[in-house]
């Protein structure tokens, strides 16, 4: 069954984006839930038209979001947390955390479109987040996480 995405889904694509699912699958999720349209030859041709239109749109938001890449790439985050034994954490880091930690810095991300490796992070240490700030720009950020001063 070949779908339009009305919006962005994880692991399966961004707006705009058309996409072969399983019938299922798109007639008992993604269409009832608003998450995508069903691809008919009208649609297709609007879709076309749409992204043609859009084109010029697209090049600025990605010089845009590279900007921002750039200078998100020269922070160096490090996130304090209390600690039980200097090494694992009370509780965790997530990526609402780093969200956090971007902001304090200046530079304002939702927390969905940062992913923490392992999802949360219980220990001491360094790890990477990665930023998708446009579905062509994704960013690598190392964060350093050290426990908090008693």
């Amino acid at each position: 069954m070949e779908i339009i995405l009305k919006q962005d889904v994880e692991n399966l694509g961004f707006k705009d984006d058309l996409i072969t699912v399983k019938n299922g699958f798109g007639r008992n999720y993604l269409i009832p839930q608003g998450f995508a349209v069903l691809a008919t030859s009208s649609v297709k041709k609007m879709l076309a038209e749409t992204l043609k239109q859009r084109a010029y749109k697209e090049e600025k938001l990605i010089k845009d979001a590279t900007e921002i890449a750039d200078a998100i790439k020269a922070l160096d985050i490090k996130i304090t947390a209390k600690t039980a034994d200097n090494t694992k954490l009370f509780g965790s880091v997530n990526n609402q955390d780093v969200a956090d930690a971007i902001a304090a810095a200046g530079h304002v991300i939702d927390k969905k479109y940062i992913k923490v490796e392992g999802g949360t992070i219980k220990r001491i240490g360094k790890y990477n987040a990665t930023i998708r700030l446009h579905r062509a720009v994704v960013v690598e950020l190392p964060i350093e996480i050290v426990a908090e001063a008693k």
